[in-house]
């Protein structure tokens, strides 16, 4: 069973919409997920722009994707998390239902700090 930052079972990320490299609603990975979407977000407005403007544009509908919004929960990558952080805009993140290998990339403290309440 897959674990959580807190070591507890990995809960679900978001269904609305559906989030998880794998689209099962969690932030699961194996060794086909290179940018391990192991980090469970409530994203932000902030956020968003930020990611568009490192290539990722996650705002915009595509068939199959509806777009995100401020708000929606969402499985992003560990090291763009990173990254956010070090830009000053990380969002808040769903310790319960980030994956332990989120630590590989990011200190269980920076989480904490930015945990939902």
């Amino acid at each position: 069973m897959p674990r959580n930052v807190l070591g507890g079972e990995l809960e679900p990320c978001g269904s609305d919409p559906l989030t998880g490299f794998y689209r099962d609603g969690c932030c699961n990975t194996g060794a086909d997920d290179e940018g391990a979407h192991v980090v469970c977000t409530q994203v932000t407005a902030e956020f968003l722009e930020f990611s568009r403007q490192a290539g990722n544009d996650l705002i915009t509908a595509r068939p199959g994707f509806s777009g995100l919004r401020a708000g929606d929960r969402w499985c992003v990558c560990a090291s763009r998390w990173l990254e956010a952080l070090q830009a000053g805009t990380a969002p808040d993140v769903v310790l319960e239902a980030t994956h332990v290998r989120a630590l590989e990339w990011v200190d269980l403290e920076d989480l904490r700090r930015h945990a939902v309440a």
